[in-house]
């Protein structure tokens, strides 16, 4: 196979090795695996995937690729490659691969073109790259797509606000709305593989230090819990006052970040949104504060105008960029504001992402069938889907749970009964 840009194939063996022991930690999409390699409901299926290059994401990829889909993946940020993941899926399950850790933004986007090169009839998409460069600079290749599927939160509010202005070319299923997606994979595994990530670039021991969270949605939730038990003063800011008010009842200070601005060590963004922490912020924080967002894009983090604030930067640790301000305060942002889980860690733990991948698999069979009578908008993953995949979870971890009876079920859907 010819047809690929990676770093080093040489990295595959070692890449396989991960791919595997990632395996084990994903009992559910094995089984999906095996049900697909039998039926092959993605028989001759093109699918152009724009993901995080990571061992999970490889099990994905393989499961697919076994149910009959021609695959082809790019990466969905610049610093999320894992190269030797990468190598092993060119090597050892010949699927096309264009990515490499640390590529510039003129070889990211040269890679998700490669991808929609391949003409494909369903999309998978984490951030909404691909969709949007499909709608913008490829538009020759839509009448190709039957639909798509979406995996984070930034994705999809892009895809919404592309169908509320009716530019959305296709349906896509917004695989983060499941509830086996958001309640695990964005609270557990974004609250673990954030912490990992600032230790892993910093070495720095959070019990003590005020961590500001910005944002609290299920991310936000996940990062402040397990900031919290690594012994951290967790501070929380937001600008939507019910999951404000929801971090004061978890037993969270909430306060404005040009407040928490003044006495936070550690700064993370989990919006989604744009210049969370803005150039007002700079100004007032402490010197040799530490500032990184696990948000899709960096752009929650304003940082050309902390250069403009800066006489100096330098690289004071791998993913750790040093910016000396005018009055010589030192602000460290880490993973050049890129998702730092995945800049500096290794992304979530395979077994939260068992289930988001099992979601992203069964929501393409579902959209392979039903495409032709879904219209061009967001869908919410079907509540089938959700349970099956809990369910396949909880007997992968030998936990059994009741069933109702026939009288309960029969009294839940009655109103004649009462006191």
């Amino acid at each position: 196979m010819e047809n690929y840009d990676i770093k080093e194939v040489n990295l595959a063996e070692g890449g396989r090795r991960r791919i595997d022991w990632a395996e084990r930690e994903m009992p559910v999409l094995r089984l999906i695996r095996e049900r697909f390699a039998k039926e092959r409901p993605l028989k001759g299926v093109r699918i152009s995937a724009c993901l995080h290059v990571t061992t999970e994401t490889a099990n994905l990829m393989h499961t697919l690729h076994d149910g009959g889909a021609e695959v082809v993946l790019t990466a969905s940020n610049p610093l999320s490659t894992q190269d030797d993941v990468a190598a092993s899926l060119v090597t050892h399950f010949e699927i096309p691969v264009f990515a490499i850790k640390g590529e510039d933004n003129v070889t990211y986007y040269k890679h998700i073109n490669a991808a929609i090169d391949h003409a494909p009839n369903i999309t998978m998409d984490d951030g909404a790259d691909l969709v949007s460069t499909l709608h913008t600079d490829r538009r020759e290749m839509l009448d190709n797509v039957i639909g798509g599927t979406e995996e984070t939160t930034t994705g999809v509010i892009r895809l919404r606000a592309m169908a509320a202005d009716g530019a959305l070319a296709f349906p896509v299923i917004a695989v983060n709305d499941a509830m086996t997606k958001h309640f695990f994979d964005n609270r557990y595994g974004t609250g673990q593989s954030t912490v990992d990530g600032i230790v892993r670039a910093t070495n720095i021991l959070l019990a003590g230090k005020n961590f500001v969270v910005a944002g609290y949605g299920w991310c936000g939730r996940g990062l402040a819990m397990r900031a919290r038990g690594m012994g951290a003063n967790v501070i929380v800011t937001e600008v939507d006052p019910l999951p404000a008010l929801e971090a004061v009842m978890d037993g969270f200070r909430v306060m404005p970040m040009n407040q928490a601005a003044e006495i936070g060590d550690i700064f993370v963004t989990l919006t989604g949104d744009i210049n969370v922490i803005d150039e007002q912020h700079f100004e007032r924080m402490k010197d040799g504060a530490i500032v990184a967002n696990s948000g899709h894009f960096n752009v929650e983090i304003n940082i050309p105008a902390l250069e403009k604030l800066s006489k100096d930067k330098r690289l004071v640790r791998p993913f750790v960029e040093q910016y000396l301000l005018k009055d010589n305060r030192s602000i460290n942002i880490l993973g050049e504001g890129r998702l730092i889980n995945l800049a500096a860690a290794e992304g979530h733990p395979a077994s939260v992402m068992d289930m988001s991948f099992a979601n992203q698999a069964l929501s393409l069979e579902y959209m392979v069938k039903n495409a032709d009578s879904l219209k061009k908008t967001v869908y919410s993953v079907p509540d089938e889907i959700d349970q099956t995949i809990a369910r396949l979870k909880l007997e992968a971890m030998d936990v059994k749970i009741d069933t109702l009876t026939k009288e309960q079920i029969a009294y839940l859907n009655s109103w004649q009964e009462g006191t």
